[in-house]
């Protein structure tokens, strides 16, 4: 940074111009003082004698006149002597230690003076710099505390930037999917561009806004389009920013950032990650920490303390609000709380255009299209498909996007990286068909269940293989009927796996099916009170994380009947769930065996495919891979598992994939609903 701070317009001048000054006469003697020890002083030239031609001198009587200065002697001849060609009467001599020629010098009848020896420049020089440097040193203390820059003895400053005229604007235009958000911002501006247009019927400007939303959904953006669209001040900082090694330096630098906002009000400071300094406080395993603490109370007292700050909105932004001090969310400090969630299907499509405005697209690329395949993903979900899709078209040597590219694009973020090179037995490629065409029986043939959209057994992630449903509409909430069959569904590989190998030749596959069918069933019994048994009863506290404590101050309230009722319930409903999905199964034997088939021969199944076999029709013959190559030596050989080409993604008519539940043959990530 530079030496003078752009955000303080009084920032230390004071302090400057003395620390400059002083700086100056500083340097001016020290000049002097090397100038008098390097040029000597007007004078006769003397001759330097050691001790041995002292003495000879004295004995030839040629020494006139001495003076004693300490250990040194300077003296006068009778007659010259000849040095470097040159004739000196004057001589110096340091005499040697313990050495008495008094007497001697009375002897030859020379005139003897003596002086207290003076100290030279040299030795004042030596004492007078401890002194010159302590001061400099002291100078260049103040000099530092009062004025900017990140150097030493700064921690209690704050590290906010400000964000000048200069650089490159986001404006509401760059931010799609998040109406009602931009509508509440936008407010905000414009009570900073006319307060009077607000204050005349007594409103007050809000103090505080807080963004709350799940990762991903722009908060930030939104925050940056704010200081492109202000024309005010903005100063930016990271909530992590405020804590360091030294405790008090936290609320040292709250203090600092409110005095810089005060200084350039109306302003915004915005916090991002403001749950790093505004976690509840007493709370936690081995109790709070004081130095996070005391920066929380020191941003509690400048949002809404005894002194007011009109004129500075403090914007911050977080995904866990459950986690912040009550005391810092009530009105007065955050008035304002503005939901950022993920897009609807409008604002998924407004996020595509904005993100395919700097790709150049084919003319088959419909954005409508993608954003009803794509429910439930965030907007940097859809910027990385965006980006993933021109990746895609660049390595294939094209020279536009195309809808084929955010085909493939959309199955490499939602459903992972395809594994081809993972070579796999014909066994397990045979069990792992059959486990993924009893899910995609199930998704078929169960009423209310959302459509099948792919089935593959193509490894992706950490999967074996993949059944992944579209849901052809945004759910916000989901009936009993509904869940029941995603019971069933998610058992549909199972007993596939019992049906075809035997209950006693089972494999580990199911495990994440299990996992999140436990999970979901839980949920309906002690939240969603779904279980006549136990009635509309909230069993247990909603999840708080470890680290607040709550689980382990409260004492639970639950009895241990209540507990038994709870673990018969849920046995229960699993146990209905599979014999469900096993009568299904049964029932349509010979489109399991079909499907399950047609996935060991091609591997993947769309949607289209798959309903053309619930028909009951053949699937036209795939493509010739064409001429087969032979193998050189050092070449590797594909496996068997892997088709010579890879399958290219229909991108017709009817939903596209979306982020809906997929069923793993390996534990991976749980989606459930909520």
């Amino acid at each position: 940074m530079p030496e003078h701070d752009p955000l303080r317009p009084d920032d230390g001048s004071r302090w400057a111009r003395l620390s400059k000054t002083a700086a100056f006469w500083i340097l001016m003697v020290l000049m002097f003082v090397v100038a008098l020890q390097l040029v000597r002083g007007p004078g006769e030239a003397a001759a330097d004698f050691n001790y041995t031609e002292f003495k000879e001198q004295l004995a030839a009587g040629n020494i006139h006149e001495v003076t004693f200065k300490g250990t040194k002697l300077e003296g006068e001849l009778r007659a010259p002597v000849v040095r470097d060609g040159k004739d000196l009467i004057h001589f110096d001599l340091t005499l040697p230690p313990d050495v008495q020629i008094v007497s001697e010098l009375e002897a030859k009848n020379v005139i003897i003076n003596s002086e207290a020896p003076q100290a030279g420049w040299g030795t004042f020089l030596l004492g007078a710099l401890p002194w010159l440097l302590f001061i400099a040193f002291w100078l260049w203390i103040f000099r530092t505390m009062q004025g900017g820059g990140n150097r030493a003895f700064q921690f209690g400053r704050s590290k906010a930037k400000l964000i000048s005229p200069d650089t490159p604007k986001v404006t509401f235009s760059d931010v799609a999917g998040a109406d009602e958000a931009k509508e509440e911002l936008q407010e905000i501006i414009e009570f900073l561009k006319d307060p009077a247009k607000f204050s005349r019927l007594g409103g007050r400007l809000p103090k505080g806004v807080l963004l709350v939303g799940p990762p991903g959904t722009g908060k930030t953006l939104l925050a940056r389009a704010v200081a492109g669209e202000a024309g005010r001040p903005f100063f930016q900082m990271s909530g992590s920013d405020f804590v360091e090694m030294f405790v008090g330096v936290g609320a040292s630098r709250v203090r600092d950032l409110f005095e810089q906002g005060k200084a350039h009000a109306p302003c915004i400071i915005f916090v991002d990650e403001i749950d790093a300094v505004g976690r509840h406080r007493g709370a936690g395993l081995g109790g709070g920490h004081d130095e996070r603490e005391q920066t929380l109370n020191a941003l509690l007292v400048e949002m809404d303390g005894f002194e007011s700050n009109e004129g500075v909105i403090l914007l911050a932004a977080t995904n866990r609000p459950d986690v912040l001090d009550p005391a810092l969310l009530r009105p007065g400090r955050f008035d304002r709380q503005v939901v950022v969630d993920a897009p609807d299907v409008r604002g998924r499509e407004g996020i595509l255009r904005v993100h395919a405005k700097k790709l150049p697209l084919a003319d088959d690329v419909e954005l409508g299209l993608i954003a009803r395949g794509t429910p439930g993903m965030s907007g940097a979900d859809l910027a990385n498909v965006c980006n993933e899709a021109a990746l895609l078209a660049a390595r294939r040597g094209v020279d536009k996007v195309s809808m084929d590219d955010f085909e493939q694009a959309k199955d490499k973020v939602m459903l992972g990286t395809e594994r081809r090179s993972l070579v796999l037995t014909e066994r397990e490629r045979r069990l792992t068909a059959y486990h993924e065409a009893g899910h995609a029986v199930l998704g078929l043939k169960i009423p209310g269940l959302d459509p099948v959209h792919k089935v593959t057994i193509v490894p992706r992630g950490r999967a074996l293989g993949i059944t992944a449903s579209l849901p052809e509409e945004d759910r916000h909430s989901y009936r009993k009927e509904w869940m029941e069959g995603q019971l069933a569904m998610l058992f549909g590989g199972r007993v596939a796996e019992e049906m075809i190998f035997g209950e006693n030749d089972v494999t580990t596959g199911a495990g994440n099916d299990i996992e999140r069918a436990t999970a979901m069933a839980r949920r309906m019994v002690t939240q969603f009170g779904m279980s006549e048994v136990i009635g509309l009863v909230a069993i247990g506290d909603s999840e708080h994380e470890v680290f607040l404590g709550r689980e382990i101050t409260q004492r639970r309230q639950v009895s241990e009947h209540t507990a038994r009722q709870v673990d018969q319930e849920l046995k229960r409903i699993l146990d209905e769930a599979h014999d469900r999905a096993r009568q299904v199964l049964e029932q349509n034997r010979e489109l399991l065996e079909t499907i399950a088939a047609t996935l060991l021969e091609r591997e993947t199944l769309d949607r289209d495919q798959i309903e053309t076999l619930e028909r009951g029709e053949r699937l036209p013959p795939m493509p010739s891979p064409g001429p087969i190559k032979s193998i050189e030596p050092g070449q590797q050989a594909r496996p068997a598992s892997a088709p010579a080409k890879p399958l290219t993604l229909p991108g017709g008519e009817g939903p596209l994939p979306g982020p809906a539940p997929g069923f793993t043959d390996t534990p991976g990530e749980e989606i459930d609903p909520s």
